[in-house]
């Protein structure tokens, strides 16, 4: 993890609906200072008397180190189960118990070099951040935004204030080209001349992503979306299978050795309809006959 982790008691200060999401800005000093684009912060959900005992993790959207109310952080969450429907539902002045910044964030380029930023859904939350501190390192930038349907993308305007240029799918073709963001990725990638392409969204699309970037010759930096209990290592559910410099896979915790991999070190081939499964070959695998 990069810099110091704190835990505060925060408060709501806006809680927005913004398609098919919401936007929360809460009011986390010590954690929104330290923070960089990539990390992500983990928020307590229900009150004293809740069975909700796991937090929830999400991506870091923006973050303002100070303000009127002091240091801020932006997430954007979606309401699928009991935890974020119970965050989503928070009003202005609630207590927001908040631990952050947590995991590895999006290394950035050592020169200016063009770079394609891919977001999948809210999975997009964290890449306008960044595609602005790339800018200001001199990167050309160019997004690609997509989603199932338009009112489940995330920022197509937010991106076009952030980057030189935004692309948009959907897979019914309610906004943008119809299709995958695969679909499109390869032509901006060979068309910016793209050293770097960053991406955030499903496991699906991040092996998609990984493919495209690799045969374009660009380097894959993807933030994975593993289920968190925790966010600081403890638990154990978030282990995803990682290819080390050393040619070895190891089980690793995405929430503290990630959420960002290089795509071409990840073992997409054990990943899957929801499952990650421990590669034969990994560092501790059972082997047959017994441990």
């Amino acid at each position: 993890m990069s810099g110091a982790v704190v835990q505060v008691t925060g408060e709501l200060v806006a809680n927005r609906r913004v398609g098919a999401y919401h936007h929360l800005t809460v009011v986390a000093p010590g954690v929104a200072e330290p923070a960089a684009p990539g990390q992500f912060v983990a928020l307590a959900v229900g009150g004293p008397t809740s069975a909700n005992l796991l937090r929830r993790c999400f991506s870091l959207h923006r973050v303002k180190p100070s303000g009127t109310y002091g240091g801020t952080v932006d997430v954007v969450i979606a309401a699928h189960g009991p935890g974020t429907q119970w965050l989503t539902a928070l009003r202005p002045h609630d207590a927001v118990d908040v631990v952050g910044p947590l995991g590895r964030p999006f290394p950035l380029p050592s020169e200016s070099v063009p770079c394609v930023l891919v977001g999948g859904g809210y999975g997009s939350a964290p890449l306008f951040w960044l595609a602005e501190t790339l800018r200001e390192r001199g990167c050309h930038v160019e997004m690609v935004l997509g989603a199932a349907s338009e009112d489940r993308l995330f920022g197509v305007v937010e991106g076009r204030r952030a980057a030189d240029a935004v692309h948009v799918t959907t897979d019914d073709g309610s906004a943008g080209r119809k299709g995958w963001v695969s679909d499109v990725l390869g032509e901006v990638v060979e068309r910016t001349g793209a050293a770097v392409v960053y991406a955030c969204g499903p496991m699906a699309m991040l092996r998609s992503v990984t493919e495209v970037a690799q045969a374009h010759g660009a380097v894959a930096q993807v933030a994975v979306e593993e289920s968190m209990a925790c966010g600081i290592g403890v638990c154990m559910t978030c282990v995803l299978p990682v290819t080390g410099s050393d040619g070895l896979t190891r089980m690793v915790r995405s929430c503290v050795e990630g959420p960002v991999f290089r795509g071409d070190r990840v073992r997409w081939d054990a990943i899957g309809g929801g499952i990650t499964r421990v590669p034969d070959d990994a560092v501790g695998a059972p082997r047959p006959g017994g441990h």
